[in-house]
């Protein structure tokens, strides 16, 4: 098993004094198999992104803890790799060099680290961007540099926070079907938060809904089918409708009050502040 997420318990301290601790995530457990690829699924402000920082090591939970191949996790480290939607790449150093920076703090030699990076390239068919700088790519590019540099020094598990909710319909798909196509192919141990259930069906093995309840796992939603998915089947499409059919249930007469979006919003920020320092 390569993630293990052992009843966590997750607040914050509240946004007004004398107020009681806000609780995002109470007694949660799931876990990710090795080589699995699952996706947090669920509305905003249910604690994806709260789960995915503790996982991480970002942030600490109240109760509970986090096991990575089984060695608890207290702080972030080269085994868990971080994916942001914002590309968080350095627009100063060139497609290859951005690849190749989180190998040089880990030390590797010149040797492998250019044979590490050509093979990375070859696998995302980018190879003739190597010397192009950031701001000469496209947006997709720069998606597939992102995942390229995350993946540079093999980590035991890739996390990902909305990886591609800042790309257009059109280019998502394709995009999906590169994020694929190049984690079959490093065979790595995925997690990922989205709110697309399309998406979550596309990619995921296994995808694990989570509801505003202080994060409680309505189900978890076991994949049976073929890679490359075929979105037009009608097998597809009934895992697409089973799963907006629980989060439609789950949210049924919710009235989401600005009470509601101003937590979510405390949330949000939150969660930003824990991954502040480790873009």
């Amino acid at each position: 098993m390569s993630i293990s997420v052992e009843n966590i318990t997750k607040s914050f301290q509240a946004r007004r004094k004398g107020e009681d601790r806000l609780v995002v995530l109470k007694d949660i457990s799931f876990s990710v198999n090795d080589g699995e690829f699952v996706s947090l699924l669920g509305p905003s402000g249910c604690g994806k992104t709260t789960t995915l920082t503790i996982i991480a090591g970002f942030q600490k939970a109240d109760e509970g803890r986090i096991m990575v191949k089984g060695r608890e996790v207290t702080k972030p480290g080269p085994d868990r790799a971080f994916m942001f939607q914002n590309y968080a790449l350095f627009p100063w150093l060139k497609v290859g060099e951005n690849i190749e920076y989180p190998m040089i703090k880990k030390k590797l030699n010149k040797t492998e680290r250019e044979k590490r990076l050509m093979e990375l390239l070859s696998i995302a068919q980018m190879e003739e961007y190597k010397d192009y700088y950031i701001h000469e790519i496209s947006g997709g590019m720069k998606q597939r540099v992102a995942l390229l540099r995350a993946l540079a020094c093999d980590p035991e598990v890739l996390l990902m926070d909305e990886p591609l909710g800042a790309i257009d319909f059109q280019m998502r798909h394709m995009l999906q079907q590169q994020l694929e196509s190049i984690l079959m192919q490093k065979n790595c141990t995925s997690l990922m938060v989205t709110h697309d259930v399309d998406e979550s069906v596309y990619l995921s093995d296994r995808v694990v809904i989570m509801s505003r309840d202080h994060g409680r796992i309505l189900e978890e939603v076991k994949i049976d089918l073929p890679r490359p998915r075929d979105r037009e089947s009608e097998k597809y499409h009934s895992y697409v409708e089973h799963i907006t059919n629980i989060l439609k249930t789950a949210l049924n007469g919710d009235v989401v009050t600005q009470e509601d979006k101003d937590i979510m919003e405390f949330i949000r920020k939150k969660e930003e502040e824990g991954k502040a320092d480790i873009a």
